[in-house]
């Protein structure tokens, strides 16, 4: 494809404001045609359509890319709109809420001869390939389990920040608004690309240990542990009720040493052989509306396609059916506030994530929280 790339918007407060940004700091061959919210368009050039509604603007304009930063509920109807009219998807994440709407999605991706990318932009690095080599070549021995720690500070405020926030299910649509399919979702994401696990039918079973410390009615303090097919296991300590923000990492265990790789810093520590001190890797990301741009245009592999988050879409719905988060002890929640918001801190929830990426067990089989 030669000219232009039409570039159309859905969402464009809160981090959809993200992708205008990126778009008007480029000088790339894409261009920004046309945008829609009902809350107004923001600050965008005076060329752009201004839609209300986003299937309007899936409709009305003629788009190659369609950018999705709705709320969750909404995201398998616009994507099968902006695919049936012919543009390339960018989907936020988590990208559907059911492993359903997975499918159906990837056979609208395949009938319309277009492509679904998700916003799980940790999977634009380089590192991750690397780590998965890492592990195959055997730096580490054989592989004991993969876990992830995700430990950030997110307020009150921050559940009230949508009609949908911190909800798992709005009027019999599903959600999933917590920490473990949200805000700390590119931990799963991440770990599972490490991992190659990428169907649904690649996570064979979920045992989920959902707590919470906010007044919500999904999770905001998790733990789960999830076999994958051939017998490997996952597990993941979660949580946005940390006292202050860490930068979280996939965890690989083996019988020889281990690895950790910050995702949001696309830097790899490999441990070999018991050693104290790691061997540190730095690595290059694209960002993802630039690697779809580069598919359309040469028909490279894609980064984070669709395909490749049906395992994560597993663990949603897992956790989404599953049964209610139970409240964190009184005790143990500290109420703190700072700067005009009001955050609920759970103590000890660092070492108590760390204690189940290390040991491949949850909250509950460790006897934490």
């Amino acid at each position: 494809m030669t000219g232009r790339l039409k570039v159309g918007i859905a969402g464009v407060h809160g981090h959809g404001r993200s992708h205008v940004d990126a778009m008007l700091a480029r000088s790339s061959p894409l261009e920004l045609v046309a945008v829609a919210d009902p809350r107004g368009s923001g600050d965008v050039p005076g060329a752009t359509r201004v839609f209300a509604d986003a299937a309007d603007m899936l409709r009305d304009a003629e788009l190659d890319i369609a950018i999705l930063s709705t709320p969750i509920p909404t995201h398998t109807e616009l994507a099968r709109l902006a695919l049936s009219r012919g543009a390339h998807v960018l989907l936020e994440k988590p990208p559907v809420p059911s492993v359903a709407d997975h499918r159906e999605l990837l056979r609208a991706g395949d009938a319309a001869g277009r492509a679904v990318q998700v916003g799980f932009q940790s999977l634009g690095s380089a590192g991750v390939p690397a780590a998965a080599e890492a592990v195959a070549s055997g730096a580490i021995g054989d592989v004991r389990h993969y876990g992830a720690v995700g430990l950030w500070s997110r307020s009150e405020e921050y559940w009230r920040r949508a009609p949908w926030a911190g909800h798992r299910v709005i009027d019999g649509r599903l959600v999933a608004d917590g920490v473990v399919t949200n805000p700390l979702a590119h931990a799963i994401a991440t770990a599972f690309a490490i991992a190659g696990v990428a169907a649904p039918e690649d996570v064979v079973e979920v045992d989920a240990d959902l707590r919470r410390a906010n007044d919500i009615a999904t999770d905001d303090t998790s733990s789960l542990v999830a076999t994958l097919r051939g017998g490997a296991r996952f597990a993941a300590g979660l949580a946005v009720t940390a006292a202050r923000r860490h930068e979280p990492y996939v965890l690989v265990r083996g019988t020889r040493g281990h690895l950790v790789y910050h995702y949001t810093l696309d830097t790899l520590h490999v441990f070999r052989d018991g050693r104290a001190l790691p061997r540190t890797y730095e690595f290059e990301r694209v960002a993802l509306l630039d690697d779809l741009s580069a598919h359309i245009r040469d028909g490279s592999a894609l980064a984070a396609p669709l395909a490749r988050t049906g395992a994560f879409t597993r663990v949603l719905e897992a956790v989404v059916s599953g049964p209610a988060p139970t409240p964190v002890g009184g005790a143990l929640v500290q109420v703190v506030h700072a700067d005009g918001e009001t955050f609920r801190v759970v103590d000890g929830i660092e070492d108590a994530a760390e204690a189940v990426a290390w040991e491949g067990r949850t909250f509950r089989e460790l006897g934490l929280l």
